[in-house]
């Protein structure tokens, strides 16, 4: 029998171009989380990040869902959910106002943020994140809290990410169809972050490589904030393509072969080592199946390889992440889990690159603790810190329900909507 719904609980789905998956957690007094229950379901109706079928983007989710809902044996009503198509921008407001040199009260920053939340302006796009960071002080920088000082000019920087907003709503709309309700919608890079960079990596400057199915987000942090995004419309699902394509195989073979077999660097035994591509029913009707070499397999995935990583290469470059070699380059999502990965962006970007994974939690199983699970760790360690935003989430993408529904109560409004 599953528990009652539980309020207190977490719920995170990370909705991406070839999977969905959920993970319900719970954080204790000191804000660490326990993993009670994860899902997850091949992604049916999104391409490139984007919801492309809305009935197989939901149907995803629902199964995903209660999946997770069984393994941790309770229903969940509400859900945080990351967006990682692209679109994505981030910028840094200032607002400033004068005080006369009086000493700071809650109530003037109270008045800064209020005025700094009415300053806004995402020219057309919905804004995600609106998140206060520092406080200036007569022009000095760097202020954490103001309360109690005394100053001339008190100001305040604004970090501001928005999107496009049909997709964000397209993404809301998947999940109301689900019968869930919406937390909030994260950046994926803002997730991601959480789960792959530690407080210096983002203070000292680093550069994170989201490397999906659909989509590349290329994202900057310096200073303790993300200033700089990028996304490319290219992933991993590129590569099982060409494998498919160059072989004449089905794409679920070419996954395998990339997953099993495939890697970004080569070696001298690599013509040597024969794999067999052929289909289960070829090999049942006893002919013999057809085979290609270890080394034909990488050329192909080498030709995929050197275009993407051109191409994150133009992007940090026209991001501004130049000068010192030593600055960091980490990759995560499911393109890096490709063997031997970080060795090759390594040689191509001239940088110092890792695999960022994402932070063990309490409970994770260990098919979901690799870099195609970062965002989703993230998306819930999100959650469970529920940052200050200036902006509340928008009455558009907030999802709505006249009453609480658990595991059968969506069973229920699934049966009623087919009459």
């Amino acid at each position: 029998m599953s528990q009652a719904r539980n309020d207190g609980l977490i719920t995170a789905i990370d909705i991406g171009s070839s999977k969905i998956s959920a993970l319900i957690a719970r954080a204790d007094d000191q804000g660490e989380l326990e993993v009670l229950g994860t899902g997850q379901r091949e992604s049916r109706g999104v391409r490139r990040g984007y919801i492309a079928d809305m009935e197989a983007t939901e149907g995803a989710i629902r199964e995903a869902v209660e999946q997770a809902e069984t393994i941790a044996r309770t229903n969940i009503d509400h859900v945080w959910v990351s967006f990682s198509a692209g679109g994505l921008v981030s910028d840094v407001a200032q607002v400033e106002v004068d005080l006369g040199g009086v000493q700071i009260e809650q109530q003037d920053i109270d008045d800064l943020l209020h005025q700094g939340r009415r300053s806004l302006n995402p020219e057309g796009r919905m804004v995600l994140h609106a998140q206060p960071t520092l406080y200036t002080l007569d022009g000095l920088n760097g202020v954490k809290n103001p309360l109690g000082l005394h100053a001339d000019k008190l100001g305040v920087e604004i970090h501001v990410i928005a999107a496009e907003p049909s997709p964000v709503r397209n993404l809301a709309l998947c999940v109301r169809s689900a019968h869930l309700g919406v937390r909030s919608i994260v950046a994926s890079p803002i997730a991601t972050g959480a789960s792959c960079l530690t407080e210096e990596d983002r203070e000292m400057g680093i550069a994170l490589v989201e490397m999906g199915a659909g989509v590349t987000n290329v994202s900057l942090f310096a200073g303790g904030l993300l200033v700089g995004l990028a996304s490319l419309p290219m992933g991993c699902a590129d590569i099982t393509d060409d494998i498919a394509s160059a072989f004449n195989i089905r794409r679920a073979q070419a996954e395998r072969l990339k997953c099993v077999h495939g890697s970004a660097q080569n070696s001298p035994r690599d013509n040597h080592e024969m794999l067999e591509i052929g289909s289960p029913e070829e090999v049942a009707d006893g002919a013999e199946p057809p085979r290609i070499s270890r080394a034909q397999l990488i050329q192909v995935i080498r030709q995929r390889l050197d275009h993407w990583m051109d191409a994150v290469a133009k992007a940090l470059t026209d991001l501004g992440y130049v000068g010192p070699v030593g600055r960091q380059v980490v990759l995560t999502g499911g393109g890096a889990e490709l063997r031997g990965i970080a060795d090759y962006a390594q040689g191509v970007l001239g940088r110092s690159v890792r695999v960022g994974r994402p932070r063990t939690l309490s409970g994770l199983p260990d098919a979901h603790s690799g870099p195609g699970f970062a965002t989703l760790v993230g998306l819930a360690q999100v959650a469970a810190t529920n940052p200050a935003e200036l902006r509340p989430f928008a009455a558009e993408q907030t999802v709505h329900r006249t009453q609480p529904m658990g595991l059968v109560g969506r069973l229920i409004a699934a049966v009623k909507s087919g009459y």
